[in-house]
């Protein structure tokens, strides 16, 4: 942010001097006579003033200028320049996302990974001082990117991600355990995992309580989704015939996902749309703000030479126009 101010601004009360000189100035105008009277001024009739007598108030407006901007200069006027740091606590945050072959079912549109990673995107965008890491699971567990602030790597990564990548089957404790592995060594305050998940653990050497425990340990804050609605979702099936579309009943194990977010202190949702999706990470978003502190800064630079220099050249050029161009005889 830039602005003008001034270092000794009691100094313009001497323009108020000003007023006087104008209001003598016109008295003394009114005042002056002729020296050679006429009866009748018809023969200077069509006579045109000479440049003297057109320009005569110019000395006068000159020194009045040139006083005015000796006092601007006594003001001390300072060019400020200002600006604001921003110092973020931040927040490192690992997002375990569920790829299995489930999470193509269609209750969201166009499914439920095209929906929670459109939804995870954005999230991301939203963030930009914190540190955002991806975990994917299905049968198995892998690191898709590392905390890193270059959320532009990470969105394509995130977009690259596909159903079928990895063996299929729900490893939860394994992907929440893997999460953890990217967290636990961190130095920040603040480390929260966003895990995920349309179905129950059915793969893994780890349990999804034991994990939790874990992310309890090292004070990990966990938030677990659960996507899928409520019942039956219509299912893409492979057949000879193409792909039909199939109900297939909702299985989501709540009771152990609300279990993880109690043990380590996040909050358990359920998603059954996409809308409903994009509320519960706004959500997050909300109960995730980091801590933000703002250091205001300032550096001012001394103007008054400029305004100096203007006023002593328009007083010299008034001296010399008065001694010179507009002399008067005695």
């Amino acid at each position: 942010m830039f602005g003008f101010e001034f270092a000794n601004p009691e100094y313009f009360w001497i323009l108020l001097v000003i007023a006087p000189m104008v209001a003598w100035y016109a008295l003394e105008e009114r005042r002056s006579r002729a020296d050679l009277q006429f009866s009748s001024l018809s023969l200077f009739r069509g006579v045109r003033q000479g440049a003297r007598v057109r320009w005569r108030h110019a000395l006068f407006a000159a020194r009045v200028a040139g006083i005015s901007l000796l006092v601007v200069a006594l003001a001390r006027p300072q060019s400020s320049n200002s600006w604001q740091e921003y110092e973020s606590e931040g927040i490192d945050i690992v997002l375990a996302l569920d790829i299995s072959t489930s999470m193509l079912a269609r209750d969201f549109t166009p499914d439920r990974l095209e929906a929670a990673k459109e939804v995870a995107t954005r999230f991301i965008i939203e963030r930009p001082r914190d540190r955002v890491g991806l975990v994917v699971f299905s049968g198995e567990s892998f690191t898709q990117s590392p905390l890193t602030t270059d959320h532009a790597v990470l969105i394509n990564v995130m977009r690259e991600i596909k159903s079928g990548m990895i063996t299929d089957g729900t490893a939860i404790g394994l992907g929440l355990a893997n999460a953890i592995n990217r967290l636990k060594d961190s130095p920040s305050r603040s480390r929260v995992i966003i895990l995920l998940t349309d179905g129950v653990n059915n793969q893994g050497a780890i349990a999804p309580v034991t994990a939790a425990e874990l992310a309890k340990t090292f004070g990990i804050r966990v938030y677990t989704i659960g996507v899928g609605t409520t019942g039956e979702a219509p299912y893409p099936v492979p057949t000879d015939y193409g792909i039909v579309i199939q109900p297939v009943p909702v299985e989501i194990d709540e009771e152990v996902l609300t279990q993880i977010a109690d043990m380590t202190g996040g909050k358990y949702f359920r998603a059954t749309d996409n809308r409903k999706l994009e509320q519960i990470y706004d959500e997050i978003d909300q109960l995730e703000k980091n801590r933000v502190e703002v250091k205001h800064f300032s550096k001012k630079e001394e103007r008054y030479f400029y305004f100096a220099l203007a006023g002593m050249l328009l007083l010299i050029l008034e001296s010399l126009g008065r001694y010179a161009l507009f002399r008067k005889i005695p």
